[in-house]
């Protein structure tokens, strides 16, 4: 089965990406948010995605007007009754995203494909919010930010996963340029289990004054061939989400994930990162570094 017409729920940074990179693949993406004012603010971004990337060499001109055709928005999830896959990007939280797959259930298509962007919860609690007739075709997408550059896709199978949605979930993300690799339902999957070693170990590096966070940073894009620093993939993704996850991976872990002192006075503190103005760094209104 290969798929035309895909959804995706939550027009956030990472969910309005997710539908950028399967329009540009040529598939008919409705976009979905609460408001019409959240969806209109994320096409307006898209734009200057687009933008960027064609000023860098990522995309063609005719690129943009194509990619932005082949994206509708919807405030009505009652409008996916038609999807063939759909993508769920909302909050990171278990609840949250347990109420968009209950109104999901009776709405979509039988043998619809549904995934979910989380980071870090795991799929078969997930998959607890579908009826059982859905779970075969529930999966874990766990794509990376920022979507349009990162090539990596996690995909994450329940316990309950059938090898077919894996396939066809595969497939979409391997259209839409994507690389993906498969990952076992463990909390955190792999490479953010990866991840957040790296990141307490940083944050104690700067506890203890042997570091800065720009010294760290500039260490492990020189020495470590990193692209981007970890103080600036904290900024970037948000640090009030890092902190939520490391909660999330301590209660599944124990101590080893535990929290830094320092990344929960910076939450406290209202220093979220590039979104807020200002986190490990300060940031001007259109989010570059100052």
């Amino acid at each position: 089965m290969s798929i035309g017409k895909l959804g995706v729920v939550g027009a956030g940074m990472m969910g309005s990406e997710i539908a950028l990179i399967f329009a540009l693949a040529g598939k008919q993406v409705l976009l979905n948010d609460t408001t019409a004012e959240a969806l209109q603010r994320a096409m307006g971004k898209l734009e200057g995605v687009l933008d960027s990337g064609i000023g860098r060499g990522f995309w063609a001109e005719e690129d943009k007007p194509r990619a932005l055709a082949n994206i509708t928005t919807t405030t009505d999830l009652g409008d996916f009754s038609d999807r063939d896959m759909v993508i769920e990007a909302v909050f990171e939280d278990v609840d949250v995203k347990g109420e968009v797959f209950k109104t999901l259930d009776p709405i979509l298509p039988a043998d619809c494909v549904i995934a979910s962007n989380t980071s870090s919860i795991s799929i078969t609690v997930l998959s607890a919010s579908l009826s059982d007739a859905r779970q075969a075709n529930f999966l874990g997408l766990h794509f990376f930010s920022p979507v349009h550059r990162m090539k990596l896709v996690e995909v994450i199978s329940a316990m309950d996963s059938g090898q077919a949605a894996l396939d066809v979930a595969t497939e979409a993300c391997v259209e839409a340029g994507k690389v993906a690799i498969q990952v076992k339902d463990v909390v955190g999957f792999a490479v953010n289990r990866m991840l957040f070693a790296l990141w307490n170990e940083a944050l104690r590096l700067v506890e203890e004054g042997a570091c800065t966070p720009e010294d760290i940073d500039i260490g492990c894009k020189l020495g470590l061939g990193h692209p981007v620093g970890p103080f600036e993939l904290m900024d970037l993704t948000s640090n009030t989400l890092n902190l939520q996850v490391a909660d999330i991976l301590t209660d599944a872990y124990g101590d080893r994930f535990h929290p830094r002192p320092m990344l929960k006075q910076i939450v406290a503190a209202g220093r979220a990162g590039r979104k807020s103005g200002r986190g490990w760094y300060r940031y001007d209104e259109n989010g570059r570094r100052v």
